[in-house]
């Protein structure tokens, strides 16, 4: 396979892997990802297989060992609280404690609530056209598949015990157990002190305080689900996974796991730690809430390939996922798109590009970005593509749309987005007399000029009209054209605005705010 020199995560994490593979002699190379269904899939679902499939992607470019991606569903954990955006939850309020996966379903479509969001997670990925395969928590404990796992638990109870009781409050220890026994009345799981452990017929004794007498449980075939942690350690070890990210909260989670997993014989996965997405709020997006930003919202004013870059840029770092992040995010996979497509081979893999979805074909003017076309749209309050096209065509008069299907999705995108978050926020105030002054000056220069002139001369124009005008702050100037003229804080690159807009339409617009 190619040796490729390149310091990109996803590129480290695969020679890491490869080396991990070649010391267990391994000739095949299991991933997962984990999903709790207790809520629908959202970004953060999307970003962990996402991000994992771009270390599956530069694994199979460095090594020829065949890969898995597993999307395990922890479907059979115990609901422990309503989630507060799903309908019907007076339904959910008589279930609460039972596996997922015996919860009635609240959106009345599956039997089960697991099943609907399972289903949509499945139906999500494959949107994606992710590789993977899915793994049930229930069908892997109640078909046996689990077995061989829990024998090696319940034969280390001790061991796992010592593990894990340092880590819990007083109260906690005292009821502690790594089985959390299944009803067999109310199919609720239970959290109750395991009494005496029956090695003879793999079973466990404890008090039952719902039936308030002593019970046995088997540890097989879905009769007890594990704690969590233990459960984490135990699917490692029995699907044999070499490769699996988690969010930072998960870090010490991770670290308890692995000296259970390593006690009853596995080798813990490599592991890549991710940082967590915030909302707007700076508070971080949960499932069963259901805040910040979804996969859908970003999709309806940006191509998927900018979420992508979004995923794979700073993935340990805490960023902020809300819509102002769209514009400059859509703008630098615009950039970076251009830049990989005159790349040499061997500098694609320098690009975070090349881990992102390029089948689609990229054909893009100079100077076009998608902060102009928000811009563009603010200027004239477009209410579709077409008022856009006419300055694009103007300043391209030989252009044949047909040959740039992307440009087109890409004003479409941006009106969308302009009606969503742009208008609402317009504010225009009056210029003040500096300023008016300016915007005087400004016009008898343009009327100097002919559409033939460059972005770069008439910025210069601007600038020189700034100066002359002695400004204290020369920001002053420009963040006044902004506000004055467009009815925002911020904007574009003023020459390069003006060229694309036009020098005659300008004039108009400037004549009309001095008046």
């Amino acid at each position: 396979m190619l040796e490729i020199d390149s310091k990109l995560w996803p590129f480290t994490e695969a020679k890491k892997l490869l080396k991990r593979l070649e010391e267990k002699g391994k000739s095949e190379c299991i991933f997962q990802t984990g999903y709790g269904p207790s809520g629908l899939p959202h970004i953060g679902t999307f970003g962990e297989v996402l991000r994992t499939s771009m270390v599956i992607k530069a694994f199979k470019e460095i090594s020829d060992i065949p890969v898995k991606l597993y999307v395990f569903s922890d479907d059979m954990d115990g609901l422990r609280k309503v989630p507060q955006n799903i309908p019907n939850s007076e339904i959910i309020h008589e279930h609460l404690d039972k596996p997922l996966s015996s919860i009635p379903d609240p959106f009345e479509e599956f039997e089960s609530f697991s099943a609907y969001n399972n289903n949509k997670l499945v139906k999500f990925l494959e949107n994606f056209k992710f590789d993977f395969e899915f793994k049930s928590s229930t069908q892997l404990y109640k078909n046996g598949n689990f077995n061989k796992g829990l024998e090696a638990i319940f034969n280390n109870y001790d061991k796992v015990m010592n593990v894990i009781l340092p880590t819990l409050g007083k109260e906690r220890r005292q009821t502690y157990s790594p089985f959390l026994p299944i009803c067999k009345a109310s199919g609720k799981v239970l959290q109750v002190k395991v009494k005496n452990l029956d090695t003879k017929n793999q079973r466990i004794e404890y008090f039952n305080p719902l039936s308030s007498k002593d019970e046995y449980s088997s540890i097989l075939n879905g009769e007890c689900k594990l704690q969590w942690k233990v459960d984490w350690a135990m699917r490692w070890y029995v699907l044999n996974v070499d490769y699996e990210m988690n969010g930072k909260d998960l870090i010490e989670s991770f670290i308890l796991s692995s000296k259970i997993n390593r006690i009853i014989g596995g080798r813990p996965p490599n592991n890549f730690t991710y940082e967590l997405f915030l909302d707007e709020k700076g508070e971080k997006i949960s499932k069963s809430v259901g805040n910040g930003i979804s996969v859908e919202d970003w999709l309806e004013f940006s191509p998927q390939e900018s979420l992508e870059l979004f995923m794979f840029q700073n993935p340990t770092r805490a960023k902020r996922l809300y819509f102002d992040v769209i514009p400059k995010m859509t703008d630098e996979y615009l950039k970076l798109r251009k830049d990989f497509e005159t790349a040499k081979v061997n500098e694609k893999y320098q690009s975070p590009i090349w881990f992102l979805n390029n089948e689609k074909e990229f054909n893009i003017l100079e100077n076009f970005s998608f902060n102009m076309i928000l811009n563009l749209a603010n200027v004239c309050n477009a209410e579709s593509s077409e008022i856009l096209w006419g300055f694009i065509e103007n300043y391209y008069p030989d252009i044949d749309r047909e040959q740039f299907p992307l440009i087109q999705k890409l004003l479409e995108y941006g009106v969308e987005y302009y009606k969503k978050f742009v208008l609402p926020k317009k504010k225009y105030r009056s210029p003040n007399d500096l300023e008016r002054e300016g915007f005087t000056k400004l016009i008898q220069t343009l009327e100097t000029l002919d559409n033939k002139s460059e972005a770069e001369e008439i910025q210069t124009k601007i600038y020189e009209i700034g100066m002359e005008l002695k400004f204290s702050n020369l920001k002053d100037w420009f963040s006044g054209f902004y506000q004055v003229v467009l009815g925002q804080e911020q904007g574009p690159r003023l020459g390069s605005f003006i060229k694309f807009y036009g020098i005659k339409q300008t004039i108009e617009l400037l004549k009309d705010k001095v008046n």
